[in-house]
């Protein structure tokens, strides 16, 4: 836990107190645990018995919008939002019941899972009511560019770097995309079979949001990238070419040691 979430957090539970007493909550413990990093999150229960989660979202770039998109999807394959406060970044949840992680179940079963629900989520929204993908990958690009390792291969970088701003240039086919869809954020329920939390929403290309879950798939990246992204992109129906590209150039500017050698497979194809 950093100092700045740590310290965050202790402004939050009061926050959610205030809350409890203004939507008629009955709270149970915070969640802990790797999955809860960002934000202040308990199950609860409405005055007449509903169900819920009251989460409040530490302020943070990337997901400034996730209101705005839990409202845009409406429970069509997210959880339904309830009730927000957008000046406290605070949120009445869906309970997803009995709430187990997709992460628990084989990791080819999640490839069908998720692509499953990128599918579904991926839809035109409205002009200029959410942002471009190019204003994360631009803030991940200048943020490697002042923390780049002496290490790494400037030609990799570059290239690297390329990727990110031809990858993110605006077209048409562009879409709403949870840009964060692992098999952490998404949780068994009762009224679909598997509903996503935590999106960080961005409008962009498609197949950027098939290297979350690759990323998070390292034993079968290291024993086949090729064969993983070919599988994952032929689920999603994108470009298998894009994602082998988009996954190269997270592997390079996310400065993770363990990927270096998905960027070194990905870099020869």
């Amino acid at each position: 836990m950093t100092d700045a979430y740590a310290a965050w957090l202790e402004r939050a539970t009061p926050t959610a107190r205030e809350l409890a007493a203004r939507w008629s909550l009955t709270l149970e413990a915070p969640f802990s645990g790797p999955e809860v990093s960002c934000a202040w999150v308990a199950a609860g229960a409405r005055a007449d018995g509903t169900p819920v989660v009251l989460k409040l979202g530490m302020p943070h770039m990337e997901a400034r919008d996730e209101i705005r998109a839990l409202r845009f999807w409406n429970g069509d394959a997210t959880v339904r939002l309830l009730d927000a406060d957008e000046s406290l970044n605070a949120m009445l949840l869906e309970r997803c019941e009995p709430g187990t992680h997709l992460r628990q179940s084989p990791e080819p079963e999640q490839d069908v899972v998720l692509a499953g629900l990128l599918r579904r989520l991926w839809r035109k929204p409205p002009p200029g009511v959410f942002r471009p993908l190019r204003e994360m990958t631009t803030d991940w690009a200048d943020r490697a560019r002042a923390n780049r390792p002496a290490g790494l291969d400037p030609g990799r970088f570059r290239d690297a770097l390329d990727l990110f701003a031809e990858l993110s240039r605006p077209a048409p086919s562009d879409v709403l995309l949870a840009t964060d869809l692992h098999a952490g954020n998404v949780l068994r329920a009762r009224r679909e079979p598997w509903l996503v939390i935590d999106p960080k929403p961005f409008v962009g290309d498609p197949a950027y949001d098939a290297t979350q879950h690759l990323l998070n798939c390292r034993a079968r990246l290291r024993a086949d990238p090729h064969g993983l992204i070919a599988r994952f992109a032929e689920l999603l129906e994108v470009s298998r070419e894009r994602v082998r590209s988009w996954t190269f150039a997270r592997a390079v500017l996310g400065f993770h040691g363990t990927f270096a050698y998905v960027a070194t497979a990905l870099e020869k194809s």
